[in-house]
């Protein structure tokens, strides 16, 4: 999956040392999307993508991410893990304006309203 938009808030970095003895760290980030209703989506960096992958405040990202969720006591937790980055969104290019309701801003009109010789009208109204 993939979402854009602008990196609002960097957490700090977390680790730790896992049962089996390996020592694991992840830094979390607030993505705002830029649409009519912005959402803000909370990700993560696992492992060496920290390095990876370094972002600022401020800057508009592309972020490739994996949906996990697992079970812990009986309630459910979901991680959304990035495992690719790109800076700088691409240029979008704008959209073609509606035609205007300008009375007198009208495209021309066909030069043959006429119909076809030998056409019959098939209207049922």
């Amino acid at each position: 999956m993939e979402i854009k938009g602008k990196i609002i808030q960097a957490l700090p970095e977390q680790g730790g040392t896992s049962k089996a003895g390996n020592a694991w760290r992840k830094r979390e980030y607030v993505l705002e999307t830029q649409e009519t209703y912005p959402k803000k989506v909370c990700f993560n960096l696992f492992g060496d993508r920290i390095d990876q992958y370094p972002m600022n405040v401020g800057e508009e990202v592309t972020v490739s991410f994996d949906l996990e969720s697992r079970e812990y006591n009986g309630r459910w937790y979901t991680d959304v893990r990035a495992f690719k980055v790109e800076k700088g969104m691409a240029a979008v290019p704008p959209a073609p304006s509606a035609p205007s309701a300008i009375p007198g801003d009208f495209p021309p009109a066909p030069a043959d309203l006429t119909p076809a010789a030998g056409a019959t009208d098939d209207l049922p109204f």
